[in-house]
């Protein structure tokens, strides 16, 4: 007689299993502990290639982003209040750009924060996946944050070409230039790194958007270096080609949140997980694999096919052994459900 088994193990049921496929687990622990790059050893947008710099564990992946975000937060409110005293002090209007530049990028922690908040919520009957998408909302915001930035940089560029000024205090506007360039860069990088280590999409786009405030601090620098040799049109040029590298940085974003929002993976993994699947004692073919992020963890769901005279006991433990190598082979798996069913059991009839 035919069956159908369909189970299915969350990170929770996982932790709690001591049934495990000790093969599978050994190679996973060896992978965890060992710097050998493998070509899945990330899925998508990440850089790094070490496992040792990945972080899996759901709440202490949630921890180290909000960590991230606070700590950036603090720094580069730091950042510009020092700007702030300087723009009183020379009135320059690029400067006060770049200011309120740093302001909404500070700014931009609040949804994220809130994101990850959400995202340690339980599902329930209405979110059934839990709210892990709350993220990828946020990182759209973000990407609005980089736009609004752009097109700021760009009239404040034009603007100061058509109306030239002088500007008062050269050496503290290239200072306070300088201070927002390194304090962007700093924070950039950190959110970049966590948001590599913990899967987060919208964390590294918000990386990318302290690096956009960057080049507008470079800007400033660089314009107040034009302006005291006497090149007048020097900020304002200088501020057109920091738009364009703004634009640039845009696209790297756009691309990171909207790869998340559209359930993109590298195919690379997904080709791996099948043969790791197929290669399960007991499964005949593997029908289907779909692999998806919500937030910063990952979702996957099997479809395999197995001996149509095996038991319904049997069945199920054929899937602890398939989930088993879900998790194995998956990083920063949250949840894994596996469909088994007879062979020929999709088979369409002539």
């Amino acid at each position: 007689m035919s069956h159908t088994h369909h189970h299915s193990r969350s990170a929770s049921d996982h932790r709690r299993s001591h049934n495990h496929d000790h093969r599978g687990d050994h190679d996973h622990q060896h992978r965890r502990g060992s710097t050998v790059r493998h070509p899945f050893s990330e899925l998508l947008g990440g850089h790094s290639h070490d496992a040792a710099d990945q972080i899996d564990d759901a709440l202490e992946a949630n921890r180290a982003g909000r960590r991230a975000l606070l700590i950036s937060l603090i720094g580069l409110g730091l950042t510009a209040a020092l700007q702030a005293v300087v723009v009183l002090l020379s009135g320059s209007v690029a400067l006060l750009g770049d200011t309120l530049h740093n302001v909404a990028d500070a700014l931009t922690a609040v949804p994220l924060l809130v994101a990850f908040r959400l995202a340690r919520r339980p599902p329930n009957k209405r979110y059934t996946y839990g709210y892990g998408r709350a993220e990828d909302l946020a990182g759209l915001f973000v990407i609005a944050m980089i736009a609004l930035s752009g097109v700021v940089t760009a009239y404040e560029a034009i603007d100061r070409l058509l109306h030239p000024h002088d500007v008062a205090h050269l050496w503290a506007v290239a200072s306070a230039g300088l201070v927002g360039f390194f304090g962007n860069e700093l924070v950039a990088r950190y959110r970049i790194r966590v948001g590599r280590q913990i899967g987060s999409a919208a964390l590294v786009a918000d990386g990318l958007h302290a690096r956009t405030d960057g080049f507008t601090s470079l800007a400033v620098l660089l314009g107040a270096g034009g302006v005291a040799i006497g090149w007048r049109w020097a900020d304002p040029l200088v501020g057109l080609v920091i738009t364009v590298a703004i634009l640039s940085v845009l696209r790297s974003a756009v691309t990171q949140v909207g790869a998340r929002l559209m359930d993109a993976v590298d195919p690379a993994l997904v080709d791996q997980a099948t043969k790791a699947l197929a290669a399960v004692e007991g499964v005949k073919e593997v029908r289907e694999l779909r692999i998806r992020w919500i937030g910063h963890r990952v979702r996957a769901e099997a479809d395999i096919t197995a001996d149509p005279t095996l038991t319904i006991t049997q069945a199920h433990e054929l899937a602890h052994l398939a989930e088993d190598r879900l998790w194995a082979w998956i990083r920063r798996l949250n949840a894994a459900n596996v469909h088994v069913s007879p062979v020929g059991a999709h088979a369409h009839p002539d």
